[in-house]
């Protein structure tokens, strides 16, 4: 059985602020605990989908600039997609290689978190701080999604479903929102943006390790769109919607908000991330 994992870092256990998930330098001090948490969270998941019967596991270090595990402090056996620089599947990149012809069985998210204004999810955003809100329309049917809706899209358009989700109890209840049969490990509950709380990490290991477990004993339906699908995604400030219309396609529903109609899932995922990176951009603009 081939199981890739994707990890980000807000929903990891233990971390409840950016000073603690962000990146190496002087500002995020905490950063090097967070590290240490994400190994924590990320080979619980691994032994527990080796447990059900993973031969082969793919882990994609998905969060900021993707250089956070530590590929010696990984359980040994797995392979780390780390690094960034190649245009793909994003936080999914990697999910759609095969062994001699042999795509993977099942995918989990490890550390995902809250899409952007869910109350109380602990760091919730989507992508980027910029993001306000983003909906996916297909026919008569409209749902917002996050980060972990995109990863579960993505997947699904290989016909690969995700089947556990390890964050906080928003991020989880999200997830099974869109996936009502998905195993979820709960890390912590949210009471606040920047405050939760915390369960211990000898709680933790063995809750994700039985979940990735119990997620590969059965079948799990795929989470996808229908075609033709419509994404919008709604900034924070106008500006970064303005850069947005560089690109072929894009329409400006209002002054936060650009939208565009596809016929291929990856096109449209593509599209996204060239929003979500030219939104950094629009930025500079005031200067």
């Amino acid at each position: 059985m081939r199981v890739f994992i994707s990890v980000d870092m807000e929903g990891i256990t233990g971390l409840v602020s950016w000073s603690q998930c962000s990146r190496p330098n002087g500002k995020f001090y905490d950063y090097g605990y967070a590290r240490q948490m994400m190994t924590h969270d990320i080979n619980a998941a691994i032994r527990g989908a080796r447990r059900a019967g993973a031969t082969e596991i793919v882990v994609k270090d998905s969060h900021g600039n993707s250089k956070n595990l530590l590929i010696a402090d990984l359980e040994p056996g797995v392979e780390l997609i780390s690094g960034e620089g190649r245009p793909g599947d994003g936080m999914m990149w990697g999910i759609g290689e095969t062994n001699n012809g042999k795509p993977f069985d099942a995918a989990m998210l490890v550390g995902y978190h809250a899409k952007a204004g869910t109350l109380r999810g602990i760091m919730e955003h989507t992508i980027t701080g910029g993001v306000h809100r983003m909906f996916l329309e297909s026919g008569e049917t409209k749902t917002e999604i996050g980060e972990i809706g995109v990863a579960m899209l993505t997947a699904g358009a290989y016909g690969i479903p995700i089947v556990m989700v390890s964050s906080d109890d928003l991020a989880c209840a999200e997830a099974k929102a869109h996936v009502p049969t998905i195993v979820t490990a709960e890390t912590k509950t949210g009471l606040a943006r920047y405050m939760g709380k915390l369960k211990h990490p000898s709680v933790t290991g063995p809750l994700i390790e039985e979940a990735a477990y119990q997620a590969l004993q059965s079948k799990h339906p795929l989470f996808h769109v229908e075609l033709p699908a419509r994404v919008s995604i709604e900034f924070n400030r106008a500006e970064m919607a303005e850069m947005c219309m560089w690109l072929q396609g894009a329409e400006r529903q209002d002054a936060y908000t650009v939208a565009a109609t596809f016929q291929d899932f990856h096109a449209l995922h593509k599209f996204c991330w060239a929003c979500w990176m030219l939104s950094f951009k629009g930025i500079d603009t005031q200067d």
